[in-house]
């Protein structure tokens, strides 16, 4: 667990492809995740053209750091689960378990959050041409970091409270 306290933001990477085999263990991690009734609403888009992650980097005002990264993964949810309500909550404890590993396997990632806001949902499923039955979710630039960094402290006494 000690990614739980590694893990940091990366946003800029190496110019060296990810492994087929990292990219899969990543997506394993993902649909480990837990969901409301077992929905499992995730779908995930790898990107690894470099137009499309262009164009993905482009989508939002705060995706930029995307047009290096060798992957982009795009997170998307189907419209149709059991529980559509429970899907945004779904689908940020599957990307949080991918950036977990990620950093286990020596990787970096950002998570850009797309959702709720439609209208970067609508670019991005129209970039990577997604069905209609899909909703754009986030999108995670992955790499190897070409920095380490370190993970602050976030630990808040002051915003912890026991009842006995």
């Amino acid at each position: 667990m000690n990614s739980i306290f590694h893990r940091t933001s990366v946003r800029q990477y190496e110019d060296r492809a990810v492994e087929q085999e990292k990219t899969e263990l990543m997506l394993r991690a993902a649909m480990a995740a837990p969901s409301a009734m077992n929905q499992q609403p995730w779908e995930y888009y790898a990107v690894t053209d470099k137009e499309i992650i262009g164009k993905l980097s482009e989508s939002t005002p705060y995706t930029g750091c995307a047009k290096e990264a060798p992957l982009v993964f795009v997170a998307a949810y189907r419209r149709e689960c059991l529980r559509p309500m429970y899907a945004h909550i779904d689908m940020s404890a599957s990307v949080e378990n991918l950036l977990l590993e990620a950093d286990e396997l020596g990787l970096g990632a950002v998570w850009m959050g797309i959702a709720p806001l439609e209208d970067r949902m609508e670019t991005v499923k129209r970039i990577v041409d997604m069905p209609d039955e899909l909703e754009a979710f986030a999108l995670i630039a992955c790499g190897y970091p070409l920095k380490e960094q370190v993970q602050q402290d976030r630990y808040d006494e002051a915003r912890v409270h026991y009842i006995r």
